[in-house]
């Protein structure tokens, strides 16, 4: 597996935190990263030199976070840091803006007026956090923030106090920046082919049921099947019946399987032999991994005093045995209870943060007809929210009890 954490600073997303002293540039960064790697004190010009801290900030991927000394420092030495904070203007990919919101009329003053014309020369993009709106009325807020929309500007309202105290990593914050973020740093993973060794085999496990188009594939089995030949692996398409003779003869480093044949196939699949789901890969490919393997073990936590939302990107008409509104609510209730409370959406109607906050739980489809970006709204939406969200393939398979095999080849 790929080391992350090595790669190259040339090869990150680098986003620089600037603004005026005791704004909460640091407070801010250690609230978006759930780390404290930054210093942060009440005594004005405490961050001095620059200071980098290269993580993997889901789903960005590699980013370097600069946190900025304050560009309104004063004195020789404070003039000395702010000629260093200067020379990051040309490297930063992307430039978080932060102002004090509870500074009343000086919270928006001539030091980021010249950010922003400094930003906007480079054609860097921007966004401004709008801390410390726990400590004011919301007027005050919405006020600012039209005053920002009036000059084209991007202004997220935000606590580092309260996000960094819950440790949910500022997800409002986190959504801004994806939507910022160059599409080549959201470009999705391969699907299957960076798991295993050049010139393997992997084995296909497609049960053709009612809700396969007569004469096709499903789309996740087409694309998996392309990445694996895009990539000159070996592909091998079978049924359930032909498994363990293709294990055999082609030794593969990888099963992968339709989710609802999971228990078949984990029982006929060897131990050794590392086995996942096409659903589980776009969990990875599409979305969120950790947030949604997360989600996935949360349905332990499910009673049935709880409400649960299955959503589906597709809006097809559902067969007898359909996997979001027959397979998935059966077998939910006979780990839970048939009190479980299960709603639906379908295409583009997926809930609001304030709505699905009534919900314990989000399932939602592979999303293989979404882009990676509207996969990853809906994952910020429920993160904003505070439900845990998992996906269908992770979802069965913690309730055929085998979620920790079943996600090892994706090293998680």
């Amino acid at each position: 597996m790929l080391n992350r954490l090595a790669t190259p600073k040339g090869l990150r997303l680098q986003i620089g935190a600037f603004g005026r002293r005791n704004v909460g540039k640091s407070s801010t960064l250690n609230a978006l990263t759930r780390q404290d790697f930054a210093i942060v004190s009440d005594v004005a010009g405490t961050t001095t030199d620059p200071i980098e801290k290269a993580i993997e900030l889901l789903p960005i991927g590699p980013v370097l976070f600069i946190d900025a000394a304050g560009i309104d420092d004063v004195g020789a030495l404070g003039q000395e840091r702010v000629a260093k904070t200067r020379q990051l203007f040309e490297r930063v990919d992307l430039a978080l803006i932060v102002v004090d919101i509870t500074r009343g009329e000086d919270v928006w003053s001539d030091y980021e007026e010249a950010l922003v014309e400094e930003m906007q020369r480079r054609s860097t993009p921007i966004l401004v956090v709008v801390n410390k709106t726990d400590a004011v009325d919301a007027p005050t807020v919405d006020a600012f923030l039209a005053f920002l929309d009036e000059r084209g500007l991007t202004g997220v309202p935000f606590s580092a106090k309260l996000d960094g105290s819950a440790k949910i990593g500022a997800p409002k914050l986190r959504a801004a920046l994806t939507k910022l973020a160059p599409d080549e740093f959201l470009a999705p993973p391969p699907i299957v082919a960076d798991l295993v060794p050049p010139g393997s085999f992997v084995v296909l496990v497609t049960p053709v049921d009612k809700e396969a188009p007569k004469g096709r594939l499903i789309l996740p089995q087409v694309q998996t099947i392309r990445d694996l030949l895009d990539a000159d692996l070996g592909c091998v398409v079978v049924k359930e019946n032909l498994l363990e003779e293709a294990i055999e003869k082609y030794k593969p480093a990888l099963v992968v399987t339709d989710s609802q044949a999971f228990k078949t196939v984990d029982a006929k699949t060897p131990s050794e032999v590392p086995l996942t789901s096409f659903s589980i890969l776009f969990a990875r490919q599409k979305g969120d991994l950790t947030t949604m393997l997360a989600g996935a073990r949360a349905i332990a936590q499910l009673t049935e005093d709880s409400r649960v939302l299955i959503a589906e990107a597709c809006s097809h008409h559902p067969i007898e045995e359909d996997i979001g509104t027959v397979k998935i609510p059966r077998l939910l209730r006979k780990r839970v209870g048939e009190g479980l409370a299960i709603e639906h959406s379908h295409g583009h109607d997926f809930p609001d943060a304030a709505s699905l906050r009534r919900f314990d739980l989000i399932i939602h489809c592979g999303g293989c007809m979404f882009n990676r970006r509207e996969m990853l709204t809906r994952v910020d939406r429920a993160l904003e929210s505070g439900v845990p969200i998992t996906n269908y393939g992770l979802a069965l398979a913690e309730l055929n009890g085998i979620l920790d095999r079943a996600v090892e080849p994706l090293g998680v």
